[in-house]
């Protein structure tokens, strides 16, 4: 099949993802509602990890700052591989651009610069339950309760990175991540799939090309 590429076209406005205005509404949300859900979801599985699963609190925190750390590498993988993954066959045309074509189409849609709570536990839940085969294969499944809530933690970090980088002005200290991300979005959509960091990027030598001085 012919691969097609995203590309640096975007709209002002925002997307129509489905006709169902029930459908549409599961798509849309705003921080207050991510930080609640998905904060009492971390929470939540810390509690399991600690008092229902009973890791100690270093063997916790442990899992979850390498689950955290982690997350950087999923984030990167995730964007390039499946994010801005495209053929001509109409079922992945759909699944890209629900997952990530509107949101190249329409970068300033305020509304979908997060993931929303419902599409956003289900992949939770699916990430979680490949976490949990992984971690049972080697005997130790418990585990997963421990690494899951800070790749949960990385994820929201992240998703708040990148809503700030299309909605507000750069901080000087961060400026290079703005400019990275904005790299990605209008120059080089095949380039620059780190948005919370520019490490994997590097490694994987998918650093857009440096400026040249005049």
């Amino acid at each position: 099949m012919k691969q097609h590429r995203v590309t640096t076209d975007f709209s002002t406005g925002q997307a129509q993802i489905f006709k169902n205005p029930f459908l549409e509404s599961l798509t849309k949300t705003n921080p207050t509602s991510n930080i609640i859900v998905y904060g009492i979801t971390i929470l939540l599985l810390a509690y399991l990890a600690i008092d229902v699963m009973g890791l100690s609190v270093i063997s916790f925190l442990i899992l979850f700052f390498t689950g955290f750390a982690f997350w950087t590498l999923a984030e990167y993988l995730l964007h390039r591989y499946l994010f801005h993954w495209y053929n001509d066959w109409k079922w992945t045309k759909r699944f890209h651009f629900i997952m990530h074509g509107s949101h190249h189409e329409y970068p300033k849609d305020e509304e979908r610069l997060l993931m929303p709570p419902v599409p956003g536990l289900i992949l939770a839940s699916f990430l979680f339950g490949i976490f949990y085969i992984i971690f049972w294969i080697f005997g130790f499944s418990n585990l997963t309760y421990g690494f899951f809530p800070g790749f949960f933690l990385g994820y929201l970090m992240y998703s708040f990175v990148h809503r700030a980088i299309h909605m507000k002005r750069p901080p000087k200290r961060f400026k290079y991540l703005w400019h990275h991300h904005n790299l990605h979005h209008y120059q080089y959509p095949d380039k620059a799939y780190g948005v919370s960091n520019t490490f994997w990027d590097k490694v994987f030598r998918t650093m857009p090309p440096k400026p040249t001085k005049r």
